[in-house]
């Protein structure tokens, strides 16, 4: 147990330098976007649009871009690190350790986890700027958070391993969770769409994240909390067996 206890910790502590080493290209970059989103949806737009289900528009996309930015820098960080590991060989240092695919997994995922939630405080903080609230539930915030910066740190470790070039990194980014994130309820209820097309907004499952994460700050969902809790942890589940089996197998690992 000790021995598996130092690996854990040799790879989510590398995880952690690797991102904070440079954090002017990790940490930076996602802070100024939604910076220029609280100015340019939240003031600029914002202030035509006026209130939604009683808050200002500014309060109510400030959650979803926060777990947007959040969605984004945690599937980053273990894309392109875990598939650098496979570039450079390095990977295969940990395949033939006595380590268990385990501790591999959890540290790649620590490290996603963690550049997830600095990027949340940060945008939270800068956020602050533009707009006071009170949070309703800092239960379902620190769970919701948790829970999506886990979720989506397995996704792009499953990136990763089917990943042949560094191209391969952006297309689901870029081709999936991009229209995802933007579709989710980021900057408008679902209230506001037809009912056909709420229906089909409710097969998005980051609609689940944002809404139960725009709970815990306002006290306000498009879908019940238990469903939110219950799409985490399924997806968790289905992309931590599915890695877990991939790089047993050595699939896309081993050359």
């Amino acid at each position: 147990m000790h021995l598996y206890w130092v690996a854990l910790k040799s790879i989510w502590g590398k995880e952690v330098n690797r991102f904070s080493r440079i954090w002017i290209q990790t940490l930076v970059p996602p802070v100024i976007t939604m910076t220029l989103y609280f100015i340019i949806f939240g003031n600029l737009i914002g202030s035509r649009i006026g209130n939604m289900h009683g808050f200002s528009y500014m309060q109510f996309i400030v959650p979803g871009l926060i777990m947007m930015a959040v969605i984004t820098n945690a599937y980053a960080n273990v894309a392109s690190s875990f598939f650098s590991a496979k570039f450079q060989r390095n990977i295969e240092e940990l395949l033939v350790a006595p380590v268990p695919t385990h501790i591999i997994i959890a540290g790649y995922v620590g490290g996603g986890v963690a550049r997830g939630i600095c990027v949340g405080i940060l945008v939270t903080a800068i956020s602050l700027f533009f707009v006071s609230f009170q949070v309703h539930s800092w239960l379902m915030v620190g769970v919701t958070l948790l829970l999506t910066a886990i979720l989506f740190s397995l996704a792009g470790l499953l990136n990763a391993v089917f990943a042949r070039t560094f191209d391969d990194i952006s297309l689901i980014p870029t081709f999936v969770l991009t229209p995802l994130t933007y579709l989710g309820g980021v900057f408008y209820s679902l209230t506001l769409l037809p009912p056909f097309w709420q229906q089909v907004s409710r097969l998005n499952p980051i609609v689940y994240m944002i809404s139960g994460f725009r709970y815990g700050f306002l006290g306000i969902s498009d879908v019940p909390r238990v469903f939110t809790l219950a799409v985490l942890v399924a997806f968790i589940v289905v992309f931590y067996l599915l890695v877990w089996w991939l790089i047993q197998r050595g699939r896309g690992l081993r050359t």
